[in-house]
């Protein structure tokens, strides 16, 4: 052919016929290549395979330059295809290979006696380089290997490819708007992922687990955050990439997504290409292995194409990844504390121990390992370098999902504006599986088609605000899609939708509430029987979209997509199982404080098994329970129950006073409190919470990590209540200024607000500031220490006080004051006359300030200020208290907050230290300072151990690469490994006082005359490979040090002459006198701003004796230099007469006087 465009078009339908089952690969390929437009190439993933490459052949084919490039791709992703497009591509694209230069070989000349081993010796390089020789004699077992792996490893690929390139949707259904596309390529979402510190509680619900996480690390730790494709990108001083890698996250985060995009980006050719090959291996197909097997049993039996590879692959370990899905799922129990056996690939061990030997890298230690887990199992952070947790998307991520997920771009900006003005929503959006949801249950509100048609109100639902209501519209879309399918119409209402799948949803909710109880997640097909639900019903009706099935080859599992889907059906099913006020009472009592029901005949509290310990893990059970009895109140549930609860009118009352008994007769802990003002806000039932409200006379959320719906559920209780609360405690909850807008309706009814360190800043200030000058303000005392509120927010508060007469304390330490915050205090604060008490220790307000302090205190002796830390025994002490209880939960001090504050107290103790007096005051504040130091050393001390560790597990997994799997291992090799010395015959590294400037003395080599030497420096290290263990790259790679100290003893080497540097010249007399009354004049005026108006008058008299010695010695060197310069002229000149007196040569522009170029003429004349 003339051309590729014509080649390409004569051949069209023969590359169709052989890219159109599999296009991934080239369609991937030909977007990098900017062949195909990114636009275009997602619209191509949304076709038929034959449609998208035969579309992509037309546009390759309407230029030259894009043929030339699709060949150029062809040659690249040949190995995806059948045999005879690689025959054709190598008939048709040999140009490309023939235009490559081919390196010509190194020749070695004959007449040299020198062997090969004797030309290392002429290098004085640090490392050991490879000669061309040696490569030559590499390359043809290289190259067998590579023969003998290349078609497993494309069979490989491709398969995991048709395996990633679909993400799974559950139930979507078949309307435009969320009939959306679900290609890995179209919907993956990058993942918020950062370092983990393993120090959180994880004894709580995973949500809210989640949800303390996020309020924590969010905000502080920006600059740790990771990208999933750079898991194994090096780290730390070290700058090795880590070879054991823990992901953590709860269910539904994007673990397993984000794994599979990256096997989808190995596969495709697009990443991780330092790895030859990938197994993926999921914890749940693990369970079904029973008996005792070898790894290369197990790889053989999960990827069957690659068997007769698997030698020559473990050849190379450290080009090898595992990927390690799910360990929570794993039935076996692991057993991190048992002693590393001497296992290798062919040892067979249970799986469990092969597990744990792989994970701990005592077996092969060379390979890469990623391990996903849930924070509920426990895997020992010391085994690995690195330790991650997925928090999911960012609030930029929630608007790229929802655009990715609908078609339709209009619907798609609705449904995200709709979740960003709902707390609700906003807050599970965060989650990638609870976005999808949304996403799904929002179709039916925004979707075009029903707004053209204004059918939406065939639901009979309003959108959905709370959380039961988005898993009730996302269920609904469930049943609808399988109910309507046929001969329904859309119109077909609510309850008569719900009446046909009844069956199926009770069956369902009670396999869901019975396995909540126990914990269990997982089903296999007689769990299914047992509630007779059978694998049919699973095929053809809409509970496919609600159980996901696990593809295995032997046993088929099922499991909820999700837990909170599992949690929504058990709530559901429970709902309309209650027949009776009392039945619900009961449950109540029993899900939320663990008391057994006396006597109750409904289902779900018949035979019932619960631990203690399991009653967290049901908070978000009862408030979709709460929820879905609303619903059922409302008449929502028709179709699924047969008869109303007894006295169903008055259940909002009952439930009222079970509330109002709760907050009054108990002592509830924070989380419980906090879980019954969620289920008050999930009812959403007016008499409900107005009953109960009134009893909440205090509220201490304290160190609760609180997100913006917990704020939305105290706005929604506490509203109702006609009282003042005497106290809300919200320190260390992290709100910032989101939540702090939710609550502003109520802040003003408290006396006691505590918002302590809880990330404000000054749009906080302002918000508070209007709560002061409301007329209904109750306010008492106000604690906002820790909030960068900053000057301008400061000054909003002085303005608020001006006219506020309740506040009677207030306490601003560590919050960013300056001088500048000072400017409006006296004017404002002169006028207020309830503040008793301002602490404003911890900022840095100046001189000026400190002074603006002391008129306010003459003008207002009422008015206690406290502005240095020592002035107030108390306060000392409830920093101590704050110090220690740092000391024991180390968890606060993970907070770059916390860090900044305590540095700002020791620095607030330093600058008031010293004008104390001795006393208790000065006792205290020694103390309070010795323990921050301390404190900030041990964090910092913590921050290199941990490094070191990572260090030191690089450094054994480098020892114990010495070992390979191909090499029988020995009861004295295992002795060598452990202790840090070299194999035998192996001479020692050099010492690194040895070494000059990082380079080693080159080796005394013998004369080209001196033949039997060179003869024996060719002989005798022939034999040293032979005696080493591992792999050929590994001798290569010692290779280089043992030839080089071979010569050092054979020859001995150049000692270099060592040169002592010359010490500085000594400053001048005068020069250094200057330097000294430099800082004695510091020194004076430092003295002169602490010091009283009476010691002023002197220090300055001593400040004028400094300044007039300084200006004479000034002058004096000053006369000197000039001196020293007209000499050096001077000495120039006659030398050079008729250079030196210019500033350049030719410049005709003098640099000296003309009188003084007359005096040296002068002079050089009489030289002369």
């Amino acid at each position: 052919m003339n051309s590729a465009q014509q080649l390409l078009r004569s051949q069209r339908d023969l590359l169709l016929n052989w890219t159109r089952d599999h296009p991934a690969p080239l369609l991937r390929w030909l977007r990098d290549a900017e062949v195909l437009s990114y636009a275009h190439y997602l619209s191509l993933l949304e076709k038929s395979p034959s449609n998208a490459v035969a579309q992509a052949l037309e546009t390759v084919c309407t230029s030259e330059e894009s043929s030339q490039k699709f060949l150029q791709v062809l040659r690249e992703v040949q190995d995806y295809y059948c045999s005879d497009l690689q025959v054709w591509v190598e008939r048709h694209c040999r140009n490309d290979a023939a235009s490559k230069p081919v390196p010509t070989p190194v020749k070695v000349e004959e007449k040299n006696p020198k062997g090969p081993i004797s030309k290392l010796f002429r290098g004085k390089t640090k490392g050991f380089t490879v000669t061309t020789e040696v490569k030559e004699e590499l390359k043809p077992a290289r190259s067998v290997k590579l023969a003998n792996i290349r078609v497993p490893i494309s069979a490989h690929k491709t398969t995991l490819l048709k395996c990633t390139e679909q993400l799974k949707c559950y139930s979507e259904g078949e309307a435009v708007a969320s009939n959306s596309a679900s290609h890995i390529e179209i919907r993956y979402t990058d993942l918020f992922v950062t370092e983990d510190d393993d120090l959180v509680d994880s004894s709580q619900h995973e949500y809210f687990d989640l949800a303390s996480r996020r309020a924590r690390i969010y905000v502080h730790q920006a600059s740790q955050r990771i990208q999933p494709c750079h898991l194994l990108s090096p780290q730390g001083p070290s700058g090795r990439p880590p070879k054991r890698v823990k992901v953590k996250g709860i269910a539904g985060i994007g673990k397993s997504v984000a794994v599979q995009r990256l096997v989808y980006e190995w596969a495709i050719g697009k990443n991780m290409r330092e790895f030859t090959c990938i197994f993926d291996l999921r914890f749940r197909e693990l369970n079904l292995i029973e008996a005792p097997l070898s790894l290369l049993e197990l790889l053989g039996k999960q990827f069957r194409y690659l068997k007769e590879a698997l030698p020559d692959l473990f050849t190379s370990p450290c080009s090898l990844l595992f990927i390690l899905d799910g360990l929570d799922e794993f039935k076996f129990p692991l057993d991190w504390k048992s002693p590393d056996k001497n296992i290798d690939v062919g040892s067979k061990v249970p799986v469990s121990e092969l597990m744990v030997a792989l994970i701990k890298g005592s077996l092969l230690p060379e390979a890469s390992v990623i391990l996903t887990t849930r924070p509920s199992t426990e895997a020992p952070k010391r085994f690995f370098q690195r330790c991650c947790v997925v928090l999911g998307f960012e609030e930029d991520q929630v608007k790229e999902y929802t655009t990715k997920f609908y078609k339709d771009g209009e619907v798609a900006e609705k449904v995200y504006h709709y979740i960003l003005n709902n707390d609700n929503l906003f807050v599970l959006s965060f989650i990638p599986l609870y976005c999808y949801i949304i996403c799904t249950a929002m179709a039916e509100f925004f979707s075009s088609e029903n707004e053209a048609d204004d059918d939406s109100k065939s639901l009979e639902l309003n959108p959905p605000r709370t959380v039961s209501e988005v898993y009730f519209c996302y269920l609904f879309t469930a049943v609808k899609h399988h109910a309507l399918r046929g001969s329904a119409e859309r119109s077909t209402p609510r309850s008569q939708v719900l009446s046909m799948a009844k069956q199926q949803l009770t069956n369902l909710g009670k396999l869901a509430y019975e396995s909540l109880l126990q914990k269990k997640i997982m089903f296999n097909k007689a769990d299914l029987e047992n509630y007779s639900i059978t694998l049919a019903d699973l095929q053809t009706t809409f509970l496919c979209h609600i159980l996901q099935p696990l593809e295995e080859e032997t046993v088929e599992m099922f499991s909820f997509f999700h837990l909170t889907v599992q949690e929504h059906l058990a709530a559901l099913y429970c709902t309309i199982s209650f027949f009776s006020q009392e039945d619900i009472i009961q449950a109540l009592d029993f899900w939320c404080f663990g008391q057994r029901p006396s006597s109750s005949t409904a289902a779900p509290l018949q035979n019932i098994d619960l631990n203690m310990d399991k009653l967290e893990s049901l908070q978000m059970f009862t408030r979709f329970f709460m929820g879905m009895l609303r619903a059922r109140v409302g008449g929502q549930l028709d179709g699924l129950v047969i008869s109303p609860i007894e006295q169903g009118d008055a259940i909002s009352a009952r439930l009222g006073l079970w509330f109002k008994d709760q907050f009054k007769d108990r002592e509830l802990d924070n989380q419980a409190a906090l879980n019954l003002l969620h289920c008050m806000m999930e009812f959403h039932m007016k008499e409900t919470t107005s009953m109960a409200a009134p009893e909440i006379k205090k509220l201490n959320l304290f160190k609760m990590k609180l997100t913006v719906v917990d704020c939305a559920a105290m706005h929604y209780v506490l509203q109702f209540s006609p009282h003042k609360l005497q106290e809300l405690n919200l320190g260390y909850s992290n709100i910032g200024n989101r939540g702090l807008y939710r609550l502003r309706p109520i802040l003003h009814r408290c006396e006691s607000l505590y918002l302590r360190y809880n990330c404000l800043d000054r749009q906080a200030a302002i918000l508070e500031s209007a709560v002061l000058k409301s007329n209904e303000c109750q306010v008492k005392k106000l604690f906002m220490c820790g909030n960068n509120l900053g000057p301008e927010g400061v000054l909003e508060l002085w303005n608020a006080l001006e006219h506020n007469n309740t506040v009677e304390e207030l306490y601003l330490d560590i919050t960013g004051i300056t001088e500048r915050g000072t400017e409006n205090i006296i004017n404002c604060l002169s006028k207020n006359t309830s503040l008793k008490t301002l602490t404003i220790v911890g900022n840095d307000i100046g001189e000026v300030g400190k002074s603006r302090l002391r008129e306010l205190e003459q003008r207002r002796p009422g008015l206690r200020i406290i502005a240095n830390f020592v002035d107030d025994l108390g306060l000392l002490q409830a920093y101590l208290d704050w110090v220690e209880e740092i000391q024991v939960d180390r968890d606060q001090m993970d907070s770059v907050k916390n860090a900044d504050a305590l540095r700002s107290v020791l620095k607030g103790l330093q600058v008031a230290g010293e004008h104390v007096e001795k006393g208790e005051n000065a006792e205290k504040a020694t103390e309070l300072k010795t323990k921050i130091v301390k404190l900030l050393k041990s964090s910092t001390t913590s921050i290199k151990i941990q490094s070191n560790q990572s260090i030191e597990a690089q450094r054994r997994d480098k020892n114990q690469r010495s070992q390979s799997i191909s090499t029988p291992v020995t009861e004295e090799d295992n002795t060598r490994t452990e202790r840090p010395v070299e194999e035998p015959n192996q001479p020692q590294r050099p010492r690194k006082q040895d070494t000059i400037k990082g380079l080693r003395p080159s080796v005394k080599r013998p004369k080209a005359v001196e033949k039997r030497e060179w003869e024996t420096v060719n002989n005798n290290p022939t034999r040293i490979p032979e005696q080493q263990v591992g792999t050929a790259e590994r001798k290569l790679e010692r290779m280089g040090n043992i030839i080089y100290h071979y010569g050092e003893e054979l020859f001995g080497v150049n000692v270099r002459r060592s040169f002592k540097a010359t010490p500085a010249p000594a400053k001048p007399r005068r020069q250094q006198g200057v330097e000294r009354l430099v800082r004695e004049r510091r020194q004076l005026r430092t003295q002169w701003k602490k010091a009283s108006d009476a010691e002023r008058d002197g220090l300055m008299l001593l400040q004028g004796d400094v300044k007039c010695l300084l200006a004479t010695l000034r002058r004096a060197e000053n006369l000197r230099k000039l001196r020293k310069r007209k000499e050096h002229t001077r000495t120039q000149f006659y030398e050079n007469p008729l250079k030196a007196p210019f500033t350049k040569e030719k410049s005709r522009t003098l640099k000296t006087p003309k009188q003084e170029l007359l005096v040296m003429l002068e002079n050089y004349r009489i030289r002369l």
